[in-house]
């Protein structure tokens, strides 16, 4: 295997975002800054492609000077219509997967997840806290998209009951759990703004 594989990188922003009242995640100012600027400022130097997913307001993404893909269905089918969207149109043998909503990750640990994947040879590996799983940051071989395929065309969404079909590894953050602090709620958009 040789040193580094190249890597895609793809910043999921396609949700509806109910509990932010519907309000495009990704562009809900944190401090001044698009959310999703916070993810691209993390993921870009880890990566050779960038990808953003979103599926409103595709205009104002492409101003982050990146491509901007779409789900292949218009249903707001959830993280892996993202994910799946990603490896259809990725480059490269991995991808790596984070979401737009998490302004507190960074390129270190990133990295991080990127090594373990690359040290386990494991199809997919996903950050984990010490209590729980978070798959919506993980490094996915694209050898795996045609089962992601076929999951999603079976009318599956859970990413976790996905991700446990293959060879996975969990990576440990629990030392850093503010890397996945993410802002789903008015209210948590308000708590952290006035903790930075």
């Amino acid at each position: 295997m040789n040193k580094q594989m190249k890597v895609s990188g793809v910043v999921l922003a396609g949700g509806l975002a109910r509990r932010m009242n519907k309000q495009d995640k990704g562009l809900v100012s944190f401090n001044n800054k698009p959310m999703i600027s916070y993810a691209l400022q993390a993921i870009a130097p880890v990566v050779d492609e960038l990808l953003i997913n979103a599926n409103r307001n595709v205009e104002q993404y492409q101003q982050f000077n990146c491509p901007v893909i779409s789900d292949a269905s218009d249903d707001f089918a959830g993280p892996l219509a993202g994910v799946l969207a990603a490896l259809n149109t990725c480059h490269n043998e991995l991808l790596l997967v984070t979401p737009c909503d998490s302004p507190f990750m960074s390129s270190t640990g990133l990295q991080a997840l990127l090594a373990e994947h690359q040290r386990s040879q494991a199809d997919i590996a996903v950050a984990f806290d010490g209590e729980r799983i978070h798959p919506v940051f993980m490094v996915i071989k694209r050898s795996l998209k045609n089962s992601l395929q076929d999951y999603l065309a079976r009318g599956e969404r859970k990413i976790d009951r996905w991700i446990e079909q293959h060879n996975w590894v969990k990576v440990d953050f629990s030392a850093h759990p503010e890397f996945f602090s993410n802002i789903n709620t008015p209210e948590q958009l308000a708590e952290l703004t006035t903790k930075e």
